[in-house]
């Protein structure tokens, strides 16, 4: 039977790693469809970006009791995979806690720590669910976040639930097996499994072994389809935070960036000197239109998305009541991606299928309404840029569709005649300063 269990073992992780490369495969293959993007600023303030950020969760702590529950889970979820090596090495070799012999005393602290965090993963995760389903925080009620979301936020904190039970279970029947069966290694006394153990003690040793090992079997292959599962869901941020805190932009947030073609233009107009010495190439599309005309961080961006809501409930013209969502915005964009990338594995149209993120998915209504505040980016706690997208979306409408609202439309005119939003000749505008200057020499 162990030769069996062990080659059972190696063809279940086998395919979880043939299926997890392949969906990370599709996943990297759906942000490459955006446009090549030089990245900015020196590679240790990247760094230091990443671990402030995304593993010291530095901006998290904006609300301190959801920020201790996810750090928390966080912490759970980093110390308690460790163990995961243990779990894969027993399954492949056939073994038993082969770390036990070789850490000696050292093992039964490292258990004692891992249950310790297995119990606190345990209470964040019914703290969550009684914030998602009980207390009904607002944020998490919003009209984008329909069937699917809300399922698949509810669906990961409960199966963290049952991971966190299997290795209990598993630790308080291993230890009553540890004085009845030999191959049970001793591990010393587990202070919060041992609280269970009276639930299994009358059992029969066969019983318990039966126990244990569905315990075991439940939970490693759990954490398999979990880490499938994740590439799906909104928890994809788990790990794509690390790359989207590294390449996010390190310019001041009030900072739009420009279009290159256009200001190399303006520039050329108004006879200053460019870096290009060659006019430049002509421009397929001003702004953006479908996922393929952003760059390939604002898809990251997307795809890193942890659907929080803290951005769209900081968002001003949300709160007033205006259709517009940051949040939706980032979904939106990774949902059109997932299309366009599905569609094109399996020979389909991909980005010829007549449909596009603006229009179809993202309305007008919505990125008119932002009032370019920078309020989403300062709340995002995994630093993702949503209004860098709805910008791109705005210059499509004005500069390829003229569909900018009237008003938008006399200030743009202003500013290219006079210089200004007003409607001022350029010669009048420091008529203010002469007044000033009259009433200083009187």
């Amino acid at each position: 039977m162990t030769y069996l269990a062990q080659i059972v073992f190696v063809l279940v992780l086998a395919g979880a790693a043939f299926i997890l490369s392949k969906r990370i495969k599709r996943i990297k293959g759906n942000i490459q469809l955006g446009k090549p993007l030089a990245t900015d600023g020196h590679s240790s303030e990247r760094l230091k970006n990443m671990l402030l950020i995304a593993l010291g969760q530095k901006k998290m702590f904006k609300k301190i009791i959801p920020a201790f529950l996810h750090l928390l889970i966080y912490v759970g979820f980093l110390v308690i995979n460790l163990e995961v090596l243990e779990f894969i090495l027993d399954g492949i070799l056939g073994t038993h806690r082969l770390f036990a012999p070789y850490l000696g005393g050292f093992y039964n602290v490292l258990m004692n720590v891992f249950e310790f965090l297995a119990v606190a993963v345990l209470f964040s995760c019914v703290a969550f669910l009684i914030r998602r389903n009980l207390l009904r925080v607002k944020r998490f009620y919003a009209e984008e976040m329909t069937s699917w979301p809300t399922l698949d936020a509810n669906l990961i904190l409960v199966i963290e639930i049952v991971l966190m039970v299997a290795i209990l279970t598993m630790n308080a029947t291993d230890q009553l097996l540890q004085v009845r069966d030999e191959h049970y290694t001793a591990t010393g006394s587990l202070f919060f499994s041992s609280f269970l153990m009276p639930l299994f003690e009358n059992m029969s040793t066969g019983t318990l072994i039966v126990v244990e090992r569905f315990a075991w079997w439940f939970h490693i292959v759990g954490i398999l389809g979990f880490a499938v599962y994740v590439t799906y869901s909104k928890h994809l941020h788990i790990f794509l935070a690390f790359p989207n805190t590294y390449y996010a932009h390190l310019k001041a947030k009030g900072e739009m960036t420009n279009m290159d073609s256009v200001t190399n233009e303006v520039n050329m107009m108004l006879g200053i000197q460019t870096d290009q010495n060659t006019a430049p190439a002509e421009v397929g599309r001003f702004g953006a239109k479908d996922v393929n005309d952003l760059s390939w961080l604002n898809i990251m961006n997307a795809y890193s998305c942890t659907e929080c809501g803290r951005c769209t409930s900081e968002c001003p013209a949300n709160q007033t009541g205006k259709k517009l969502s940051p949040r939706k915005i980032m979904m939106d964009t990774r949902d059109r991606a997932e299309e366009v990338g599905k569609s094109l594995a399996s020979g389909g149209k991909g980005l010829e299928d007549g449909k596009s993120l603006l229009g179809d998915y993202v309305t007008n209504e919505e990125i008119n309404a932002c009032t370019s505040c920078n309020a989403c980016v300062e709340a995002c706690p995994v630093n993702i840029n949503p209004l860098e997208i709805i910008l791109e979306m705005r210059r499509y409408v004005a500069m390829e569709e003229s569909g900018s609202p009237a008003s938008w439309n006399s200030m743009f005119q202003n500013i290219e005649t006079s210089f200004a939003p007003w409607k001022f000749a350029p010669t009048d505008r420091f008529n203010w300063s002469q007044e000033l200057k009259e009433e200083s020499s009187s």
